[in-house]
């Protein structure tokens, strides 16, 4: 029997199968509906908490967030790229990483993982507890939250259209991401809630029936992310390197040639 599994593992090792092949399964879908479930649960009962603590949220959430992506990357990114985002999954659609058919089902999946999340959610807790992780406008109002979501968005697919096709950050290419989205967080709570990631809101608002401002965090995303491929191709248009799998996976980048 162990004979048989070494012999097997050997040949597996001698005929490594191309990336893009291995993706090409419903694991990968499956992959995105956990990392979101992993992001948006993580996330969204560290609100519950600090509110239950009197924990302070500009800290106790930002870094739930952040340490919650890190940990879906470390999870299931191997398998999808780990996306978790409809925003990151259009970007790498427009950067011609992800096809259609494929961004289509990553976004089914993103989705469904929120709301499994915010479902969660409800049975640990209960309805007004989702209510309150949901992302409202600020008090500077719906412009404001917009344009938060919309150049926030735009700077963390930015960071996330180069730290996935870059070799030079060797390792600290799986942190940039998670540390801007801690950042972002930082930053827009106060604005927006900090979203920037359709999914994130879509699902606390259904189970927690909040709809206050649902557009800005449905339209701003995504104009960011259209935004962040276009600034990463004209700025980074001479350095580009053509990726070799077709999402925003990080955690393979050190078995490539250059990494």
């Amino acid at each position: 029997m162990g004979q048989n599994v070494a012999a097997f593992s050997a040949k597996v090792a001698s005929s490594p199968v191309p990336l893009e092949d291995s993706m090409d399964t419903w694991q990968k879908y499956a992959a995105e509906l956990l990392g979101t479930f992993v992001l948006v649960f993580a996330g969204t009962t560290a609100i519950v908490a600090s509110l239950l603590t009197a924990a302070p949220v500009l800290v106790v959430v930002p870094l739930a967030f952040g340490l919650a992506l890190l940990g879906g990357l470390y999870a299931f990114g191997e398998v999808s790229g780990g996306h978790f985002n409809p925003a990151v999954s259009l970007a790498m659609f427009l950067d011609r990483r992800l096809s259609s058919s494929d961004v289509v089902k990553y976004w089914i999946a993103q989705f469904a993982g929120g709301i499994l999340a915010a479902l969660a959610l409800l049975l640990a807790t209960s309805q007004d507890d989702v209510a309150d992780t949901a992302t409202v406008p600020g008090s500077f109002g719906d412009g404001t939250a917009f344009l938060i979501e919309l150049l926030f968005t735009t700077i963390f697919v930015a960071v996330i259209l180069q730290a996935s096709v870059s070799g030079r950050f060797g390792d600290s290419a799986l942190l940039a991401i998670p540390l801007t989205l801690a950042a972002v967080h930082f930053a827009a709570i106060p604005f927006s809630g900090s979203s920037v990631n359709p999914a994130r809101t879509f699902g606390p608002d259904l189970v927690g029936n909040v709809w206050d401002g649902i557009w800005i965090y449905l339209i701003a995303p995504p104009l960011g992310a259209v935004l962040a491929v276009v600034v990463h191709r004209a700025v980074l248009s001479g350095s580009h390197r053509t990726p070799e799998a077709p999402t925003a996976e990080v955690l393979a980048e050190h078995g490539r040639p250059g990494a």
